[in-house]
């Protein structure tokens, strides 16, 4: 008698230490599983993370914080595929200087002394050379030159901003690269907003395996042989993967004049153009 109520003992014990080793389990999951379905709420197009610099004279970003913000939200990403590749492509004094004399900030301060400039430049050429007696049409006459000559140089900065830069977008490849497997691009965006400059390092979510799909297709058909076509669009969509973030935060991107907005072939519901189909129309010329 002694021994059945030993072994119901020992099988009650059994079962409570199996329970709680399931219950310890589904604890142990119910924390696991928030952290992994974190990454799968964000579509492509979404701005993760938009950080500014400390200073617009001397740019830099706290990478630091950056990916702690990132492993907030459920992205891993290691120091080697995040700080590292990102100081060499950033933290560089003259690609500090670059930002600051390339920034939108710059430009706005820049704009009434080149008029000032150009207005001075002008009035003493003409008035040089030209004997003019009412002095108002010889000052209204330079001050419409120099409204046009101003306005001309701040419209080809302005444009210029919306092609790849090379030292900027180009130094970001190999940090897109690196990020490209965690479903992440990055970019750098600034523009000018109640006179205060705002120039962030901008992180995307962007799965590239649609892109990817769709951009091989399209080189195939332009006579590329299937391995050739993938590399080669890999290389495009990390080559362009910067400056298009930077016209997509900036709300810069082309409108699509081929398909609609929520198009099949459209990866990104929240842009005019996906990635691929923004290297399709200024890159390829399709």
């Amino acid at each position: 008698m002694g021994l059945v109520i030993m072994d119901e003992m020992e099988d009650k014990t059994s079962v409570l230490s199996d329970e709680s080793d399931v219950e310890v389990d589904l604890r142990r999951s119910s924390k696991i599983q928030p952290e992994n379905r974190r990454t799968f709420r964000w579509r492509n197009g979404q701005a993760v993370l938009a950080v500014p610099t400390s200073s617009m004279l001397s740019p830099r970003f706290d990478l630091s914080l950056c990916r702690a913000l990132l492993e907030r939200d459920g992205f891993q990403i290691p120091v080697a595929d995040f700080e590292t590749p990102l100081e060499i492509a950033l933290d560089v004094p003259s690609v500090r200087r670059y930002l600051f004399f390339n920034s939108s900030l710059f430009h706005f301060i820049m704009a009434p002394i080149l008029y000032v400039v150009i207005w001075c430049a002008v009035f003493s050429t003409l008035h040089l050379y030209l004997s003019v007696t009412d002095y108002w049409v010889l000052c209204l006459s330079v001050s419409l030159v120099s409204i046009f000559l101003t306005t001309a140089i701040i419209v080809i900065l302005h444009y210029s901003n919306k092609e790849i830069n090379m030292n900027i977008d180009v130094r970001l490849i190999q940090v897109n690269e690196r990020l490209s497997r965690h479903k992440l691009l990055v970019g750098v965006a600034d523009w000018v907003q109640n006179c205060t400059g705002s120039l962030q390092l901008f992180i995307v979510y962007w799965d590239t395996a649609h892109c990817l799909r769709a951009l091989t297709e399209t080189l195939e058909e332009m006579r590329f042989v299937r391995d050739e076509a993938q590399a080669k669009a890999l290389q495009l969509l990390l080559t362009y993967g910067a400056v298009y973030v930077k016209l997509l935060v900036s709300e810069r991107l082309p409108n699509s004049t081929h398909r609609p907005l929520r198009s099949r072939r459209n990866h990104c519901t929240t842009a005019s153009l996906c990635l691929c189909q923004y290297i399709k129309t200024k890159v390829l010329r399709l």
